[in-house]
């Protein structure tokens, strides 16, 4: 592999553009491959990688965060959850803050962990903290659907999930930001396709290319990307041909449509961003714990200093905040960029800091 990395490089200095260039890797899971990797340290100056909005947790806004922690203060609930949402703060406490004073908060793998529990335990009500982007909203979608169909009476969804395309729109709309390439995500890809990002490519003239995980998916797909800034013909490409096509699953992007519509939704430190949440559709929305369990959201001010929205933008990298490494660390999180096993600052952090 070191040969094929080494070859790999050498395009890319061969065909390194005449300017600085920033492209944006869009997925929390390619942030965190290219710091574990040091990819970042053997590109030419001229390609400046920066971080996008590719993490489900960092984008989880902190009035969300309160949102949930009211029902399971003010109700006697048992709430499901990822692993990774245990530890990020709203503006009043976490997850791991309530679970440690007794809530009763479990964490799981599947979502069909809580739909189970919930058929198991019919005196109880059960809330399943549906979070993430295309690539586990199938999966919210099908416990939905089969706790309607079966009448499950106590299960209920917290539903939070985000979409990426209309996201990329939005930041490629925003005149603070420069993006002049997208390393479009894998995971989500393989459930929408590389369809839904030709408008990148025809309406604003950037290049894309969706790319894997592995170091030499990664320099790839720069290599790609860079044929075509220097052509100045974008589209945009597969990399990651093993798993993604150009249709996706239709299966799994029919079942998103069958239960949930798009709105309007509050991505942390970006703001609120038109059409790139989803909703329940009317016939389940029996099911909504937002609307089953009414609570006072509380303020959801961001913590003092914290610069995660302009580090989900792209903006700036984790190093050019002031809390980053000093107050803001693994063991004491002030941003959600911090807390997430896919957030730009935990890569930084644990890979680059001493780089």
């Amino acid at each position: 592999m070191k040969k094929e990395i080494n070859d790999l490089r050498k395009s890319l200095i061969d065909n390194r553009p005449s300017e600085q260039i920033n492209i944006m890797e869009v997925c929390g899971t390619h942030t965190m491959a290219i710091s574990r990797n040091g990819l970042r340290q053997i590109l030419p100056e001229e390609i400046n990688l920066i971080s996008g909005p590719g993490c489900p947790v960092c984008v989880t806004s902190s009035k969300d965060i309160n949102w949930i922690i009211g029902i399971i203060r003010d109700y006697p609930v048992t709430l499901f959850t990822f692993g990774d949402m245990i530890r990020v703060p709203g503006s009043i406490s976490s997850l791991q803050l309530e679970k440690a004073s007794g809530k009763d908060i479990r964490i799981c793998y599947s979502p069909l962990d809580a739909l189970d529990f919930a058929k198991n335990n019919p005196e109880r009500d059960v809330v399943f903290l549906g979070i993430g982007f295309e690539t586990t909203i199938p999966l919210s979608s099908v416990i939905v659907k089969r706790a309607y169909e079966e009448n499950i009476n106590n299960f209920y969804i917290f539903n939070i999930h985000k979409l990426v395309p209309p996201a990329l729109e939005l930041l490629l709309l925003d005149e603070e930001i420069k993006i002049d390439g997208f390393l479009c995500p894998g995971h989500v890809s393989a459930i929408i396709g590389s369809l839904p990002y030709n408008f990148i490519a025809d309406k604003y003239r950037i290049p894309c290319v969706i790319s894997g995980f592995e170091p030499l998916d990664i320099l790839e797909s720069l290599n790609m990307l860079m044929k075509q800034y220097n052509s100045k013909i974008p589209e945009v490409q597969i990399q990651y041909r093993r798993v993604v096509t150009s249709n996706g699953n239709p299966t799994a992007v029919s079942i998103i449509d069958e239960i949930f519509e798009p709105c309007d939704s509050y991505w942390r430190g970006i703001g609120v961003l038109p059409k790139t949440g989803l909703k329940l559709r009317e016939e389940y929305m029996s099911l909504d714990a937002m609307k089953k369990f009414p609570v006072e959201v509380t303020d959801s001010k961001e913590p003092p200093g914290c610069q995660c929205g302009s580090v989900l933008k792209g903006i700036i990298k984790p190093f050019d905040c002031k809390l980053f490494s000093r107050v803001c660390k693994p063991e004491n999180p002030i941003g959600p960029c911090m807390v997430s096993s896919e957030g730009s600052c935990a890569a930084y952090y644990k890979y680059e800091r001493l780089r």
